[in-house]
């Protein structure tokens, strides 16, 4: 049904998928109680985290974003900021609300580490995949497979900890985010 792999040749034919519903940036406190209601409100939420990359060897920088998204909203909490609220952290907890990320190990340890939670109802595309033959791993790829569509990773190394996101860095983190959401989607109407 789905091709086990992809060339990056043949994704850059493909048409640009990004996100284009409302995004919100929460980096205060009133705006995570003003934002709280319309992401609790979502059965099914994207997931994914950006750190601020790092140049030198051995040095890891915390991370800086967690991403969550619905079909039409995009959620972008700046960790380094206001940190892992109680709030986000009982959704992350959450058994009732299903968070569908890629490679979501190292993000769940590094949001363990900020606040102490326990992981619920979290599905990780990479394992998921396979399941309907798909052997890539990597977003872009398993974008291209599933959705025919081409996803855009050049705002991936930017620095995530400045005091504004661009506009660019917003809908890069919205889209992959909210492109785990939507390939979970149409796997599971293939179903």
């Amino acid at each position: 049904m789905f091709a086990e792999n992809v060339e990056n040749s043949e994704i850059n034919d493909l048409p640009l998928y990004q996100f284009s519903g409302g995004i919100f940036v929460i980096d205060t406190f009133d705006k995570l109680d003003y934002y709280l209601p319309l992401i609790v409100e979502h059965k099914m939420l994207g997931f994914d985290t950006e750190t601020k990359p790092s140049f030198k060897k051995g040095v890891i920088n915390p991370v800086s974003l967690l991403q969550i998204t619905s079909s039409t909203q995009a959620f972008l909490i700046r960790i380094n900021k206001i940190g892992l609220p109680d709030e986000i952290k009982n959704i992350l907890s959450n058994e009732g609300i299903i968070k569908i990320g890629l490679a979501i190990k190292d993000d769940i340890k590094i949001l363990r580490d900020i606040n102490e939670f326990e992981p619920q109802s979290f599905i990780d595309l990479q394992d998921y995949v396979g399941d309907f033959g798909i052997e890539a791993k990597s977003l872009k790829k398993i974008t291209a497979i599933v959705l025919n569509k081409r996803i855009s990773k050049s705002q991936q190394v930017t620095n995530w900890e400045k005091e504004e996101l661009t506009e660019a860095q917003q809908i890069y983190a919205a889209t992959d985010a909210w492109a785990c959401l939507q390939v979970y989607k149409k796997l599971n109407d293939k179903k």
